[in-house]
C-alpha cells in the first residue's frame, strides 16, 4: 500500500507541478515495493491514468531490459515509474512510442544536470552515463490490456549515493554523489527529472521528434564510431556504430552495408 508523500518531497512536488505538464496527475510513494513498473502497469490496465507517477525508496524486484536485475537498495537511489500514452501523439503515434526511451534519456540527463551540474552522456538505447560508467537506466513497458500501444509505463532508476554494489556492477557503475563528492538533494533530482520528462513527453505528443533526436545525439558520443556486437538468428554480428535514424534505431556499419538495430542484446566492445 502506498504511503503519504514525505513532507519535503510533497512540498517539492507542489512547487514543481506547474512545470511537469501532463505528469504528476497523481504521485504514489512506497517505502519498499517489488517494482514501481508493476504498480504502473496495474494502474494503466485499470483505466486512464496518464501522468501517474510511482516513486519508491527501495525496490526488491527492480528490473532492467531483457530480464536484467536493477539493483535498487534503500536510500541509495531514485526509483520512479510514469504512466504515459505516446500513441496519443498528434502525428506519427508509432514513431512517438518508439522514441519514448530516447526522450526519457534526454530528460534524465537534463534534470540531473539542472540540479548537479553534471553533464551526463547517453548510450543507446537506455543508459545514462558519466565517463562510461552507468548512472541511470530506463525501462519502458507497454500495458498488454489497453488498446494497442496506448499506455506505456516508463521506469527509471538513478544512482544517487555510493553503495556496496554487487561485484559484477562495481567497476561499471557510478552515482551522482560519487561524481560530485558531496550530498545531492534527492527531492530536487526527482522533481527536475519529472519536469524535464514532462517537457520531452510533450515534444513527443506534438511531433517535435527532431528536437528529441538532436538532443539525444548531442549527448551520445558512442553512437558514432564505436565497435559493437549483437546476436541475430544467423549468429553474432559486429560492426561500427553510425548514428541513429529517425525512429531511434541504432545504425551499424557492417562491412559495406548498414544494419538497423532496433532490439536485442547489444555489447559495446
Amino acid at each position: 500500500m502506498a504511503s503519504p508523500l514525505p513532507p519535503d518531497l510533497a512540498r517539492a512536488v507542489e512547487l514543481a507541478r506547474p512545470r511537469m505538464g501532463r505528469l504528476g496527475s497523481s504521485v504514489l510513494f512506497f517505502q519498499s515495493i517489488g517494482s514501481t513498473n508493476d504498480v504502473g502497469l496495474t494502474l494503466a490496465a485499470s483505466g486512464d491514468h496518464e501522468g501517474a507517477v510511482i516513486v519508491a525508496d527501495e525496490q526488491t524486484a527492480g528490473r532492467g531490459r531483457r530480464g536484467h536485475v536493477w539493483f535498487s537498495p534503500a536510500q541509495s537511489g531514485l526509483y520512479v515509474s510514469v504512466v504515459v500514452s505516446p500513441a496519443r501523439a498528434r502525428t506519427e503515434p508509432a514513431r512517438a512510442t518508439s522514441l519514448l526511451t530516447l526522450a526519457t534519456g534526454v530528460a534524465l540527463a537534463e534534470g540531473i544536470e539542472a540540479v548537479s551540474g553534471l553533464r551526463a552522456t547517453l548510450k543507446w538505447p537506455n543508459d545514462v552515463c558519466i565517463a562510461r560508467q552507468k548512472l541511470a537506466g530506463i525501462l519502458a513497458e507497454a500495458s498488454g490490456t489497453r488498446p494497442a500501444g496506448e499506455a506505456v509505463v516508463v521506469g527509471y532508476g538513478i544512482n544517487l549515493r555510493s553503495t556496496a554494489y554487487p561485484p559484477e556492477l562495481a567497476d561499471r557503475t557510478t552515482s551522482i554523489e560519487a561524481e560530485l563528492g558531496r550530498h545531492v538533494d534527492r527531492d530536487q533530482i526527482f522533481v527536475e527529472t519529472l519536469a524535464a520528462l514532462g517537457r520531452r513527453y510533450q515534444d513527443l505528443l506534438d511531433g517535435r521528434f527532431g528536437a528529441i533526436l538532436d538532443a539525444w545525439r548531442d549527448r551520445a558520443p558512442s553512437a558514432i564510431g564505436a565497435p559493437v556486437a549483437w546476436q541475430t538468428a544467423q549468429g553474432e554480428q559486429s560492426g561500427i556504430t553510425a548514428g541513429i535514424d529517425g525512429g531511434g534505431a541504432l545504425l551499424v556499419q557492417v562491412g559495406r552495408r548498414t544494419e538497423r538495430v532496433i532490439a536485442g542484446e547489444l555489447t559495446w566492445l
